[in-house]
């Protein structure tokens, strides 16, 4: 009896060790190699290939930090939750969408979104899972964009999403991160909700929805920029118009450029709110520019020389910087930031396709994440920016 249970201890043991020391070795053994293409075609190849991989079967991206014993933490429910994942899987589809939009549509990229609409929609067109929080807004816009013309297939759930976005809206008129707190407006939100609030309301005629995602971005350079830099900080407190957390997170001004620059290239060109995202693309341009690096990345904290690059915020404001470009008095500048963006996640990709190096989930206002790996959501932004330049 006493063997059996040291047997039992010894067998517990392993299995500890190994789920935890699985992550860790297949990562040292994912970097060998890492970055080595003999040009931007095959790595754009390859990232795509992986992100069609991925989509359907993304990868499940942590909540917590920890290294030891995440056995405890899956157990407990606190490995991973469904609204990290809403953006991942978002993200693999706008850069897909983006690869089918420069003509690379195929058999194998129909076929991996016919099984992704098959797993998250009912055939009535509503989700199997009905979201709950506000990060299925750029999900809905993920599937909006790849759907492309029968998109209306899906109207009950894109309606659904707009419900629910409605529901978080505050007293102040604009959209809560989380019912829970009220009183706090994250960056996060306007790449969560903006693109898909003007992309929707443009489509189905609701007026409303322009004008909120609009309201959105107008509040938050109001009240959650740093003046005279132009950069957002992480949240504010709506009753005190105060900043909260840190002013250049990486990826916080990463949500902040893809909602702007998605939302003003849904805009329609008559739209009496385009002059005025124009003028914060123009702001935000420069802002995000005076602060890459000379290999081409941003790091997670932009203004400290010192912080590690982060490859999630380098692929989000490099695709804000290449869609800026169309903007005249902006091309030369941003073109060639985009062009250093791709050139350093080109050298951070593994030989298997991966773009390494993206900071982990944000765990609170002001609580950064220090890990680094692989994340779904650089991933798409990687294969969008990658399409888009047409490498």
């Amino acid at each position: 009896m006493i063997q059996f249970l040291a047997l039992a201890v010894v067998a517990l043991c392993l299995a500890v060790a190994l789920i935890d020391g699985i992550p860790i070795a297949r990562d040292w053994l994912g970097r060998i190699h890492i970055g080595r293409y003999g040009s931007r075609r095959d790595w754009k190849g390859a990232i795509t290939s992986t992100g069609m991989r991925w989509l359907g079967r993304t990868p499940t991206i942590k909540v917590t930090d920890n290294t030891r014993l995440i056995v405890i933490d899956m157990l407990k429910g606190n490995y991973s939750r469904s609204a990290i994942q809403h953006w991942q899987e978002a993200a693999l589809l706008l850069g897909l969408a983006e690869y089918r939009s420069c003509g690379g549509g195929d058999e194998t990229l129909d076929r991996r979104a016919k099984r992704f609409y098959k797993e998250k929609f009912r055939s009535d067109g509503h989700w199997r899972e009905t979201p709950q929080h506000v990060d299925a807004g750029i999900l809905a816009y993920g599937v909006m964009k790849l759907a492309g013309n029968e998109v209306d297939r899906f109207k009950p759930a894109l309606d659904e999403v707009w419900q629910l976005i409605r529901t978080h809206v505050g007293s102040d008129g604009t959209v809560k991160y989380r019912l829970s707190m009220p009183h706090y407006r994250y960056v996060d939100t306007i790449g969560f909700i903006c693109p898909f609030l003007i992309a929707y309301g443009t489509r189905y005629g609701i007026q409303e929805c322009v004008e909120l995602a609009v309201r959105q971005l107008r509040q938050y350079e109001n009240n959650g920029m740093l003046e005279g830099h132009y950069i957002p900080s992480h949240a504010y407190h709506v009753e005190q118009s105060m900043p909260a957390g840190l002013y250049g997170w990486g990826r916080g001004l990463g949500w902040f450029a893809i909602g702007l620059i998605d939302a003003w290239s849904e805009l329609p060109d008559n739209s009496r709110y385009r002059d005025e995202l124009t003028g914060m693309v123009n702001r935000y341009a420069a802002a995000v520019l005076a602060f890459q690096r000379k290999n081409g990345s941003w790091s997670w904290s932009v203004n400290r020389e010192e912080a590690r690059a982060d490859s999630s915020a380098t692929a989000t404001l490099g695709w804000f910087l290449h869609q800026a470009a169309s903007i005249p008095e902006l091309q030369d500048r941003c073109s060639k930031g985009a062009e250093r963006a791709a050139g350093y996640l080109m050298g951070v990709t593994r030989r298997g396709g991966e773009v390494d190096f993206s900071q982990g989930d944000t765990k609170d206002i002001g609580v950064y994440s220090s890990l680094f790996g692989i994340l779904p959501f650089t991933q798409g932004f990687a294969i969008r920016l990658a399409c888009a330049m047409k490498l």
